[in-house]
């Protein structure tokens, strides 16, 4: 992959899980990582060890995306300590999972406040220094489920479908300020998010995926890699389905 030497990224949720290998990718080609947490610090400063590790720089930023107020406050801080933020990377999210029917007014609303608010917060307050630099690199974590749909999951799929829509509508207002605006959509991953799955669930879903196995985060780090990267400089308002065939 291009080297992303001196280069500045963000990675919203970047504590554990895919936030943590992509944080770790990108430090490991030369970026120093800025990496997100709401709540777990000691993670996130585990996360930063990571990449030291792979050969990188990193610093932890405690702040809710769902929060219009910190996420400026945090960006600024960003922009000001290095003199640019090169790399947003949209990852924090999380779901409640339950049928419409049992589906409480207020996890909707956090699941929406999270996972597609934190988004447009976050890069309105990234997309100002990149714009004035005349270079950035967006890249919004999506899900197959934006597209194929997943009983339980109304909340988080129209989250994510919300991204989608978000990504390719501000790809064509950025794309002439040299800014990227993509996006990653994973089927299922080894996460603390489907940990909870019984043997016999995660063996049902290993057969229906042609590639015969569930993503690793690594997985779909490597594609927000190349996304972030200046060889992906002409590939803009595109969803990159990581799903194994799941869903084409």
């Amino acid at each position: 992959m291009t080297t992303l030497a001196g280069q500045t990224a963000l990675v919203t949720g970047g504590s554990r899980g895919i936030g943590r290998a992509i944080a770790v990718a990108l430090g490991g080609a030369g970026a120093h990582v800025v990496v997100n947490y709401r709540e777990r610090a000691d993670a996130a400063g585990e996360t930063v060890q990571a990449i030291v590790a792979a050969g990188g720089t990193g610093e932890a930023a405690g702040f809710d995306v769902g929060d219009a107020g910190a996420v400026r406050a945090a960006v600024e801080a960003v922009v000001d300590g290095r003199g640019r933020l090169d790399i947003l990377v949209n990852n924090a999210g999380f779901s409640v999972d339950t049928l419409l029917l049992r589906l409480k007014d207020e996890d909707w609303e956090r699941v929406l406040r999270t996972n597609l608010s934190g988004v447009f917060h976050c890069t309105k307050a990234a997309l100002r220094a990149m714009v004035r630099a005349r270079y950035g690199r967006i890249v919004n974590v999506s899900s197959v489920v934006a597209e194929m749909g997943n009983a339980g999951q109304v909340a988080y799929g129209a989250a994510k479908a919300g991204i989608v829509g978000f990504t390719k509508s501000l790809a064509r207002e950025v794309a002439s300020r040299g800014v990227t605006v993509n996006a990653v959509a994973p089927g299922f991953v080894e996460t603390e998010m489907t940990a909870v799955l019984t043997p016999e669930q995660k063996a049902f879903y290993t057969n229906v995926i042609p590639a015969g196995r569930i993503a690793s985060p690594d997985d779909v780090a490597a594609a927000v890699a190349f996304l972030a990267s200046p060889a992906a400089g002409y590939v803009t308002g595109h969803v990159l389905h990581v799903n194994g065939g799941l869903y084409m």
